[in-house]
């Protein structure tokens, strides 16, 4: 995985955990749980206090959601037993007090945990897109309504634009670590929407973290998913897209805001990432 050195003394990609990484330059659970604040109140009408994160991974959006308020709970699905028990540890366990005994973790295949109930159920970083089939989505689907009480949301996020369909890298340089995030597109079908996507670790010695996480899925659209989530037996879904506003650098440049409003119109942009409520 890591781009070594001539020598033997261990370069930075060698000694860098790929999870530390990874939720610094790709995750913002802060920004996830203010979203939560702001759309379960005003569909309704009260205070979210348990969520369910399918995909869950790390687990650094349970344990962000465990820590905004003491009343909440939080339940957290996946199957890849190495990343889950590296949160457990990292994000559960090193913030002691009562986190650990309200949050739940399970090894195991999001569709067969259903129980108990939550307000929230979420699936981020287009993680359910590994579902590439109509009825294998739909299964989800109807999996995810399941796990929820009376008046639950699911909520989504899914990406797009003009340039998602186009093999490009997009370099960013990650805060407080010595090192440049990169997110690859590597290939894109158009014929059934497969895309293959990578994540690489460059340091400033030069060393590199090739493929550090690799994602194969398909490319669904909006209005595919809102079909699907409709099929599944949600009553309605919304769109959220995130204000943008003119660039402080370029007046011809727009630049988000981190705040999202639900919308039924909007342009395309070259690239867009977007919340689709979906109410049980």
């Amino acid at each position: 995985m890591a781009k070594q050195q001539a020598g033997n003394k261990p370069t930075m990609a060698d000694q860098a955990d790929r999870h530390v990484l990874y939720q610094k330059s790709v995750q913002a659970p802060e920004a996830e749980v203010a979203f939560f604040d702001q759309v379960f109140p005003e569909l309704r009408g009260r205070k979210a206090l348990t969520m369910k994160e399918d995909f869950c991974g790390t687990a650094y959006l349970a344990a962000e959601w465990c820590k905004s308020d003491p009343q909440r709970t939080a339940i957290g699905v996946d199957y890849d037993e190495e990343t889950v028990e590296w949160g457990r540890k990292h994000n559960i366990e090193a913030e002691g007090g009562d986190l650990a005994d309200r949050i739940t973790l399970h090894i195991d295949d999001v569709r067969n945990v259903t129980e108990p109930k939550v307000d929230i159920v979420c699936a981020f970083n287009f993680s359910y897109c590994l579902f590439e089939k109509r009825n294998e989505l739909i299964d989800y689907f109807k999996k995810a309504r399941e796990s929820l009480v009376d008046d639950g949301l699911l909520i989504l996020d899914l990406f797009g634009g003009t340039e998602c369909e186009d093999v490009v890298e997009e370099e960013t340089e990650i805060e407080d670590e010595p090192a440049t995030y990169i997110w690859e597109h590597v290939a894109f079908n158009p014929i059934d929407h497969h895309m293959k996507c990578a994540i690489h670790f460059e340091f400033d010695d030069g060393s590199r973290m090739q493929n550090a996480f690799t994602y194969e899925w398909r490319l669904w659209a909006i209005p595919e998913v809102r079909e699907l989530l409709e099929e599944a037996g949600f009553s309605k879904s919304r769109v959220y897209w995130e204000k943008y506003e003119d660039s402080d650098d370029d007046d011809d440049e727009l630049e988000g805001t981190g705040e999202y409003e639900e919308v039924t119109e909007v342009e395309n942009q070259e690239s867009w990432m977007i919340y689709i409520v979906a109410e049980k």
